[in-house]
This record gives C-alpha cells, sequence and structure tokens, in this order.
C-alpha cells in the first residue's frame, strides 16, 4: 500500500489538477532541503576538572579551543559563573557552550527579576539559585535536546552551594546523563586526572576533611598532567573556588614547574626502541 501523502483520498488529478508536493522533501520529489543538526563537534575544549572539599568546590579548565587537532583559540575561558552560589564548567563543542551561556544569562536576569519583586514582602528577599537547582536546569536542558535528536554537544560541571550552604558537585552530560561524586572530570580528565584526584579525595568523609589549599594544590597538579599527556590542553587555564565567601575566579593561571624529565622513560620517545 502506498502511504505517501499524494495518494491520500483528495480530488481527482484530471478535475482538481495535480498535486502540490513541493512541500515535500527533496527524496520524494519535493523542493524542501531535509533537515540535519550538528553531527559532530567542531570547535571544542577538552577536560574540566572540579574536586569538592569540607566548605566549597575547587573547579578548574585550560583556555584552549581546539579547531580539530588545530590549538586555534587560546583565551576560551570555560568556567561560566552564575551567581554567588554556583558556577558551570563546559567541556566539548564552544559554539553549544555559548548558546548555553546565553541561555542560562536569561535565566540569571529572569531570576534577579523575580528575586526584586520580592523584595519587602513577608519573607524578605528571595534567595539566588543554588548549585543544585542550576544542574537539575541544565541536565533537563541536555536531555530535551537529546530527545530532540538534536544534541549540545557538552559535558558539563556545576559546581557551588546548595540551599543548606553545603558544598555540591555534580555533571551532566550531552544525553541528559547527570552524575555526583566528591571529584569529577571530563574528557581526558576522567581517565588522567581522576585516580589522582581520587588518591586525595577517596570517599563522602575524606571530602568533608580536606581542606581548600589541598583540593587547590591537587586540581593545579592534575591540570600539569593534562598538559603533559592531553595534546588539546594547554598551559593557561582558569581555576575558580566557590565557597561561603562566594566565587573566586581566576582566568589566567599558568603552570609552575613543569618538567619534561619523565619523558625518556616513556616507550617509543625519541630514538628508545625497548
Amino acid at each position: 500500500m502506498n502511504h505517501l501523502p499524494q495518494a491520500w483520498g483528495r480530488p481527482r488529478d484530471d478535475i482538481y489538477g495535480h498535486y502540490n508536493s513541493s512541500f515535500l522533501p527533496q527524496f520524494y520529489a519535493g523542493s524542501q532541503q531535509p533537515i540535519t543538526h550538528t553531527q559532530q563537534p567542531i570547535v571544542t575544549g577538552t577536560s574540566v576538572l572540579a574536586v569538592r572539599y569540607s566548605t566549597g568546590v575547587v573547579i578548574a579548565a585550560d583556555n584552549l579551543a581546539s579547531y580539530g587537532s588545530l590549538a586555534r583559540f587560546t583565551d576560551v575561558h570555560r568556567l561560566k559563573p552564575f551567581n554567588s552560589r554556583a558556577v558551570v564548567g563546559f567541556g566539548g563543542d564552544v559554539s553549544d557552550m555559548q548558546y548555553l551561556d546565553r541561555l542560562l544569562g536569561s535565566l540569571d536576569v529572569e531570576e534577579n527579576y523575580n528575586a526584586g519583586n520580592d523584595e519587602g514582602k513577608e519573607g524578605g528577599e528571595k534567595p539566588l539559585m543554588s548549585a543544585r537547582n542550576l544542574h537539575t536546569y541544565l541536565s533537563k536542558v541536555m536531555y530535551k535536546r537529546r530527545s530532540d535528536f538534536n544534541p549540545l554537544w557538552n559535558a558539563l560541571l556545576v559546581c557551588g552551594l546548595d540551599d543548606e550552604g553545603a558544598p555540591f558537585l555534580a555533571s551532566a552530560d550531552l544525553l541528559g546523563t547527570t552524575f555526583s561524586a566528591p571529584t569529577l572530570a571530563t574528557g581526558f580528565g576522567a581517565h588522567l586526572a581522576q585516580p589522582i584526584l581520587r588518591t586525595v579525595v577517596p570517599d563522602e568523609e575524606a571530602s568533608k576533611q580536606l581542606s581548600k589549599e589541598k583540593a587547590v594544590e591537587a586540581v593545579k597538579e592534575c591540570m600539569k598532567v593534562l598538559f603533559y599527556r592531553d595534546a588539546r590542553s594547554m598551559n593557561e587555564y582558569s581555576i575558580c573556588v566557590v565557597d561561603q565567601a562566594g566565587v573566586e575566579l581566576k582566568e589566567d593561571g599558568k603552570l609552575e614547574n613543569q618538567s619534561w624529565a619523565f619523558a625518556d622513560r616513556i616507550k617509543g620517545y625519541g630514538t628508545q626502541t625497548v
């Protein structure tokens, strides 16, 4: 049976004229271009790392955006503060990151507008959106786009403080899948940095005992390892600390005390044959 629209019950061609098929896709002799979506990310950022410590969260990402294997843009900042309680780190496609950044900007304006309208009413000033609620919002956005078969090609880390003021850290990927842990990493960091971070913070109890200084030191050491091992990374990075004092963001960090002395122990390096 022919199920195409041309064969549906309708007036006869010899009396009322031929069926107008111009709105049909080209595959069915129409003139409409097929609907296509992004098939793969083009300009991309690599790993994002984060560690939850006793009173806050440390998150870091390098400033490189690669066009394929070309280190094209060296000043792309992939840590975006949402308010004084939440920061989002973006891995993956940079254009989709920019779309999400604009979306979060609109959400921030709406939140501030509603908060301003609630001032002076019973209960006082409306509290800021927590990192947990922001993560829920972003995970729904990612899942909706995935369900439309038009995903946002990003891996997100959302960190900050929850409604009770406790440190919060969770991830969301292009499928809308979510996960929470004391340490998280995207991209190559999931393979190279997570083992290091887990030696520092093996479980929830260790996270509650970890100091800010040790968390920052661990993240910086992982950024150095990623620069050594990940061809899509660079030695300039952004690092952010979120705690009760607010958001402390530094976007011009540089790796220190680099040493390539380990290279001659890698098989295949230089003239080494074993």
